[in-house]
């Protein structure tokens, strides 16, 4: 088994917010929508059913944690939660905060509108409340 290493893409495109016991937890970086990423730290995962079953339970659970702490620092009406991965076939699930007048509501949000980068000051400020809510949550 090889080390762990984040996909390049996923790297790219988000921005870290914290470790929880199984996955990596990453903001998108598209302000068009408040959007985590978790990415089990381990290697040459593609689908969940590659994680053993103690792992899939904790991926759940912090699924769950990311779900939770995501809607109460934006207070989003829906959450939309994901694993695909037909462009980076690394496991990573998507935890999307969705608003009624977002710019896809009701449809998927990619490729809807070109992402809109964050200001930094609301990045960090977003990154500092998830954390500790994912820090009270747990």
């Amino acid at each position: 088994m090889t080390s762990f290493a984040i996909n390049p893409r996923l790297e790219g495109d988000s921005l870290f917010v914290a470790d929880l016991p199984l996955s990596a937890v990453r903001l998108m970086k598209d302000a068009n929508y408040p959007w985590l990423l978790l990415v089990p730290r381990k290697s040459d995962l593609v689908e969940i059913i590659d994680l053993d079953n103690s792992d899939q339970m904790q991926l759940m659970r912090e699924i769950s944690l990311a779900s939770t702490a995501l809607r109460k620092v934006t207070e989003c009406e829906k959450l939309n939660v994901g694993a695909l991965g037909n462009q980076v076939p690394q496991l990573h699930v998507h935890v999307i905060a969705r608003f009624r007048d977002d710019s896809a509501w009701p449809g998927p949000v990619w490729g809807v509108v070109p992402p809109r980068d964050y200001e930094p000051e609301h990045a960090d400020r977003l990154i500092e409340e998830l954390r500790d809510a994912l820090t009270v949550t747990q």
